[in-house]
């Protein structure tokens, strides 16, 4: 199930015009001052090769060889594959960016094959850089250390200014260990210990990402050390203070089957993940994954997701807001056949994880339990007003607590105003609960839980396969208020004053 949207219809025309140059029709208009070079690895090298639509350069070393300026433009011959790392120098400017992209007709992209090399793409103390429209694959020479596009910043400062997108990234090989260095299909890096590096104005959009090992879209920083991560980030490894990338935007990505984790935002602040399909992660390691999960993290806004396929149940949910994740909001996401469950919060170890929402989102078939607390502080979380059914899979857990001792552990959990929905038999215990989860105004229906109701309703509340409410549901109406509750539904109605409908959907009874 997905939100409807707008797409603008291409014609004919302007498709061909777009293949021609390889670059979007934004670009094509935008006046540039900088030069343009291209790359054709399949043609003969020759003594006049200076980078013109003539006379290419033929190899990833001449293209690493200058040194590009604002409004520059480096461009692959479509149909060509250049092997080796493209490893460019320079930047572009706020006025104009250094942009990598495509030339060319044919059907086929340029591809860049990194052939087990550790980058196949590197953009190292840079800004302004636009990367678009490339087949990137880095498949050789399997389970060592790599990655298809790598952004690396080193004792830089702040960079300004990246756009990657469109790209069609496949079969990148990588090792099974998450490291500040990789292995990902496209992976972001801060490192150092002199300067602290952060990026400003980074959007990853419209990239299809499929079978990498292990990592879909992965962040990382040596500058990330505060009192909220505690210990469960090494401090000798990763000691500079904490300093955010900012103006961070992951969006409209399609990633499938993926080793280990889908996406991972670590030291970002305000970071928006949003209209992303992830399809198959945790496929190939026996480490613990997520779909799409916060580390580290300030205010960050996930929405408009579709996660399903998760592997195994270590951890295997569709989100986790982990440790020292501060003000995580899940909200209209769709949720659905994963293994391990639908959301985890995470802290250990020192560190804590607070003020988390999950609301208005749908799951289905999710298991095995549907929430996961750590054994660490977890304060204020707030999950209200989703849905949640299933069918063929029927968690074990409605809620598994793996709370340590009481001196080390809190929680503060409201679970209010939920829907579940049980077409099975059996499951939605409760694993160690604590005193800080509040049970409220839920609907509990089809489900024999191993204590007694925490507090709803067990009718049933007539919950339709789309995830609305059909006529004479009990659920409508039933909820309680919820200050500060984003203002629209799962479906986006608008939500009314007064008390709410349980579960994802805020609109009339519908017809069944």
């Amino acid at each position: 199930m997905r939100h409807r949207r707008t797409y603008t219809a291409l014609t004919a025309a302007s498709l061909t015009a777009l293949a021609v140059t390889g670059l979007t029709a934004q670009a094509q208009a935008a006046p540039r001052p900088g030069a343009t070079f291209h790359v054709d690895c399949s043609a003969t090298a020759g003594s006049r090769s200076d980078g013109s639509v003539r006379h290419p350069w033929t190899t990833l070393d001449q293209a690493n060889a200058h040194t590009y300026g604002p409004g520059d433009r480096l461009l692959f011959k479509r149909g060509a594959t250049c092997t080796g790392s493209l490893t460019p120098k320079g930047a572009g400017s706020s006025r104009a960016s250094f942009t990598i992209a495509d030339y060319g007709t044919g059907r086929d992209r340029a591809v860049i094959d990194g052939a087990g090399t550790h980058d196949a793409v590197l953009l190292s103390n840079t800004q302004y850089v636009h990367l678009s429209g490339l087949e990137i694959t880095n498949a050789e020479n399997p389970g060592s250390e790599r990655n298809a596009v790598r952004l690396r910043l080193t004792d830089y400062g702040t960079a300004h200014g990246f756009e990657i997108d469109h790209l069609y990234i496949h079969d990148v090989r990588g090792g099974d260990s998450k490291t500040l260095t990789g292995s990902s299909a496209i992976h972001v890096d801060v490192e150092g210990t002199a300067k602290a590096s952060n990026y400003d104005g980074l959007d990853i959009h419209h990239n299809r990402i499929e079978d990498v090992d292990r990592e879909g879209i992965y962040f990382k920083s040596t500058f990330s050390k505060r009192d909220l991560v505690g210990e469960q980030q090494d401090p000798n490894v990763y000691p500079g203070a904490w300093t955010p990338s900012t103006r961070v935007r992951v969006a409209d990505n399609t990633l499938k089957s993926i080793g280990g984790d889908g996406m991972k935002l670590d030291t970002t602040s305000g970071a928006v993940v949003e209209h992303n399909r992830v399809d198959g992660f945790q496929l190939r390691s026996p480490s613990a994954n997520a779909g799409i999960w916060t580390f580290n993290t300030d205010d960050t806004l996930i929405q408009y997701n579709e996660v399903s396929g998760g592997g195994n149940s270590h951890d295997g949910m569709s989100f986790d807001a982990d440790g020292a994740s501060s003000h995580t909001v899940f909200q209209y996401n769709y949720s659905h056949d994963n293994k391990g469950g639908f959301l985890l919060v995470c802290p250990y170890s020192g560190a804590k994880t607070v003020d988390t929402v999950a609301r208005y989102n749908v799951s289905h078939n999710d298991g095995t339990r549907l929430l996961q607390n750590c054994a660490g502080p977890i304060l204020n979380t707030q999950i209200y007003n989703n849905s949640f059914s299933n069918k063929e899979t029927i968690p074990g857990y409605l809620v598994q607590d793996d709370n340590g001792s009481p001196a080390t552990t809190q929680h503060e959990q409201y679970i209010r105003n939920n829907i579940f929905v049980s077409e099975g038999t059996g499951g939605y215990g409760f694993s160690n609960p604590t005193a800080g989860l509040s049970f409220d105004h839920n609907a509990f229906y089809g489900i024999d839980m191993t204590r007694p109701n925490p507090g709803g309703i067990t009718a049933d509340p007539l919950l339709r396969g789309d995830f609305k409410l059909a006529k004479g549901s009990p659920a409508l109406g039933a909820g309680t208020a919820v200050a500060d509750n984003g203002g629209k539904d799962y479906f986006g109605n608008k939500l009314k004053p007064g008390a709410p409908n349980i579960g994802a959907y805020a609109g009339p009874g519908t017809d069944r």
